[in-house]
């Protein structure tokens, strides 16, 4: 890992978040985040661990400026999230992306390359390269609407490493994927990783995060309960239980919960 005079590099600051929702039939609002603290070193892997709705991706989308926290802040390579010059050094992909379907997969990455600048000879072979890098060669002709929805994953993986960013921001990568994919993209973010680049992606599987992160941040209904390092991220998993749980009220599920930190339980 890189250093300046000694000191760790934070690419990503993430101070005292907080971040409240009106539900449209009501006046009242509801605080998912409650005052997230975190940091993202130069060339680490830094995973976003929690269940589904416990404020992950509304994190990454205040950390993208998408949309704006009730307090807090956000610095990205030292320059706050409102100083745009910085979006042109972080790739995103998002967790249900959305793809234009009559367009081929060279044609969309061809808008996206033009979208962050790029283009000429430069954004041709680049293409030809990520194309290849997320096992698409055979399908750059190929309408998006004719994907499946790990080939779209693919895709849309292939947008977010395009111009090559300095930070990549990652939410829940490894949705649709089947395990050849999702080796697929354990292998580029390990060859990421090797090139420096600082990868910061959310997931509610525990295994994604120990097979990747150096350091993972924990967060639970929009508290980060805590940052641990990988050994003490495998000394969580040691010993869990998969529970499969039908017809139990959401009070009984709550005081499981509540019991033991878990983030892989299924609900029917």
């Amino acid at each position: 890992m890189q250093s300046k005079g000694g000191k760790t590099v934070d690419v990503l600051k993430v101070d005292d978040l907080r971040k409240s929702f009106r539900s449209n039939l009501s006046m009242r609002s509801r605080e998912v985040l409650h005052g997230a603290t975190f940091r993202a070193r130069e060339g680490e892997i830094l995973g976003f661990l929690g269940p589904n709705g416990a404020g992950k991706t509304t994190t990454i989308k205040i950390i993208l400026g998408l949309i704006r926290p009730d307090s807090g802040s956000v610095t990205v390579f030292d320059h706050p999230i409102e100083d745009r010059t910085v979006m042109s050094r972080i790739g995103y992909l998002p967790e249900n992306p959305y793809f234009y379907p009559h367009l081929s997969l060279h044609e969309f990455l061809t808008f996206c390359g033009q979208m962050s600048g790029m283009g000429g000879e430069r954004l041709r072979i680049r293409i030809e390269d990520v194309i290849e890098l997320v096992g698409l060669s055979a399908h750059g002709d190929v309408r998006l609407k004719s994907f499946s929805k790990g080939m779209l994953q693919r895709a849309g993986l292939a947008q977010a490493v395009l111009h090559d960013p300095d930070l990549l921001i990652l939410d829940e990568p490894f949705s649709g994927l089947d395990p050849l994919g999702r080796k697929m993209v354990r292998d580029l973010l390990f060859e990421l990783k090797r090139r420096k680049r600082t990868i910061f992606f959310s997931s509610h599987i525990l295994p994604d995060m120990e097979a990747l992160c150096n350091r993972t941040c924990i967060i639970r209904e929009g508290v980060i309960v805590r940052c641990v390092g990988l050994d003490e991220l495998i000394r969580i998993g040691e010993g869990r239980v998969e529970v499969t749980v039908r017809g139990c009220s959401p009070d009984y599920i709550e005081a499981v919960t509540d019991t033991v930190i878990y983030f892989g339980l299924q609900l029917e």
